[in-house]
């Protein structure tokens, strides 16, 4: 290999150093960019691209000359519509906050409480096979290797006289008002946990709850309706200013 040769092959090779290096500093210089995106940032963009999605949308289906509603209601199934229906006629249910009586405000803690509750299936499943002498992995599905296995295993349980003592399980798996067992279940830790901390949860909503209304002025209420008080909002805006005086004297009884 000549002088020029090598020269050439060492030019070559810095070349292709500079090269990296510049790649590196614009990597890093994109990492850090990424890094100082914070959530609020990301939610505002991930906003504006789905408005401009929307506005595509719009502007395609205007100059094929279909209706933008129809064309996204066929992106949604039989299934997804009775869903939204239900959660719409749910959150209109819902929307009555106004105290009525006693059953009614209870009724609400039920329905918000049963939004929050998460039964572990998986339990349920295990006591009822061993209430009803069922073989353990028919009902769980973390046993059951096949769907026709736990069918067949339910059909051929059917099939079975119970017992005396089947009897009993099942009258102590499924209690009603006239049974004579009671105190006997044994919470496990995650259970006991669960409902410390739905307690502890409602005595800190507690504690943050106030009566006071976001609409509402703060003050004395000097309005007879809704249309008196943005009225009486207006009239302070521009002469509270001059009047201050006169309001404090008022108040301290000390006015002409």
């Amino acid at each position: 290999m000549t002088m020029e040769e090598r020269k050439a092959k060492l030019e070559q090779l810095r070349a292709r150093m500079r090269m990296s290096t510049r790649e590196n500093r614009q990597s890093l210089v994109e990492e850090s960019a990424k890094a100082k995106i914070t959530a609020r940032d990301a939610a505002r963009l991930e906003r504006q691209k789905k408005l401009a999605e929307m506005l595509r949308t719009q502007a395609e289906a205007e100059e094929n000359g279909e209706d933008v509603e129809r064309s996204k209601n066929w992106e949604w199934t039989i299934e997804d519509n009775e869903n939204w229906e239900k959660k719409l006629a749910r959150k209109a249910r819902r929307a009555d906050y106004e105290f009525h009586d006693d059953a009614h405000a209870a009724r609400r803690r039920y329905k918000k409480d049963l939004d929050l509750l998460k039964p572990d299936l998986e339990a349920y499943n295990r006591q009822k096979e061993q209430a009803l002498g069922l073989v353990a992995g028919t009902l769980s599905k973390s046993r059951s290797p096949t769907p026709s296995a736990g069918s067949s295993a339910l059909i051929s349980a059917s099939k079975m006289v119970p017992t005396t003592e089947q009897w009993m399980a099942v009258d102590n798996f499924y209690r009603d008002a006239n049974t004579l067992i009671y105190a006997d279940n044994k919470p496990t830790e995650d259970a006991i946990d669960r409902v410390v901390g739905k307690i502890n949860r409602e005595q800190v909503d507690k504690a943050k709850f106030s009566r006071k209304r976001h609409n509402e002025d703060e003050g004395d209420i000097t309005y007879i309706n809704e249309r008196n008080r943005v009225f009486n909002k207006k009239i302070a805006r521009y002469y509270d200013k001059y009047t201050a005086e006169i309001r404090a004297s008022f108040e301290r009884g000390t006015a002409l």
